[in-house]
């Protein structure tokens, strides 16, 4: 199981052929909404900072772990928003290192609500440290280490949101060149990266002075991948603890909270239980979130941050 594992992430980032779920995963995706939209830049009238650690399938040799820093906010005086993810990201001997720079226009839809259009651009490097592999049948493929150069990618995102709502559609790899492919629309003859299609949506319910529900939910698609789906429901009390579940079909269920300690700090953690095979060689998964606002006084009054 440990050298499978090892091989697959080998063979997903320096082959055109593989396709399935590239992207890293969160379980906290509904606090850190710029790594899935670029539309979502400057969607609140402060500027705002997370940075996000994923150690997942503990105790399984070679498992995935990402770390992620996201930034974003309001260009003064204009219907614009920029953000920048700093992101690195390893499996087995192979690591993935990505920054990307997000821009978003809002349009005033109504009193409370926007519609804001993103696009990103990035750069990725992927490498592979085969010679460090354990291997019992001899094969030249292993017996060099393997970098790309960097590689460019482009998205797009749309996202509609008021203080009680969001729906986001987002692909955040339209395009990509790869070096010694063809530049193509078809992505598939450009690069070994995949489209991944995102939709989400979420509401903020009142039930008393104190609590209030918030159901949400991410559909995510790659041709030629399962659908996968994370259905999410989270209990807020007094604008300041969060608990929550998730639910991510034919993977796992995850256990979420957050503590909101002033206007300026938060800090979230959330615990995945497989329930695939792999529930017999790890202990879960980990993941840690600290975020921080500033800017203006976090305009005077802050109002509560629900996405």
């Amino acid at each position: 199981m440990k050298k499978l594992i090892i091989i697959i992430a080998t063979v997903g980032f320096f082959t055109p052929q593989l396709k399935a779920q590239q992207d890293p995963m969160l379980s906290q995706y509904m606090f850190n909404g710029l790594y899935i939209n670029p539309a979502y830049a400057g969607s609140h009238k402060y500027w705002s900072s997370t940075l996000s650690y994923r150690n997942q399938w503990v105790g399984l040799e070679g498992a995935p772990s990402t770390a992620i820093a996201a930034v974003d906010g309001p260009i003064p005086g204009k219907n614009m928003g920029l953000g920048l993810i700093l992101m690195h990201d390893q499996i087995g001997v192979t690591k993935q290192n990505t920054a990307i720079l997000n821009y978003s226009y809002q349009i005033r839809t109504g009193e409370k609500s926007k519609l804001a259009l993103g696009i990103n651009a990035g750069v990725s490097q992927f490498s592979a440290k085969l010679t460090s592999l354990t291997v019992w049948d001899q094969d030249q493929v292993f017996q060099n280490d393997l970098t790309s150069k960097m590689l460019p990618r482009f998205g797009v995102g749309a996202y509609h949101y008021s203080k009680r709502h969001y729906v986001g559609f987002s692909i955040p790899t339209l395009f990509a060149y790869q070096k010694g492919m063809d530049f193509n629309f078809d992505l598939s003859r450009a690069t070994f990266l995949r489209r991944h299609y995102l939709l989400t949506a979420g509401y903020v319910f009142d039930t008393s002075k104190d609590i209030k529900i918030k159901p949400s939910v991410l559909l995510k698609y790659v041709q030629n991948a399962p659908l996968e789906a994370d259905f999410n429901l989270s209990t807020v009390y007094k604008d300041m603890f969060w608990v929550g579940a998730s639910y991510r079909t034919g993977d796992a269920v995850a256990i979420i909270l957050e503590y909101q300690a002033n206007s300026f700090f938060r800090i979230g953690y959330a615990y995945d239980i497989t329930f695939s095979k792999l529930r017999n060689y790890s202990g879960g998964s980990h993941e840690i979130m600290i975020g921080m606002d500033f800017g203006k006084d976090l305009i005077k009054v802050k109002t509560p941050r629900y996405f």
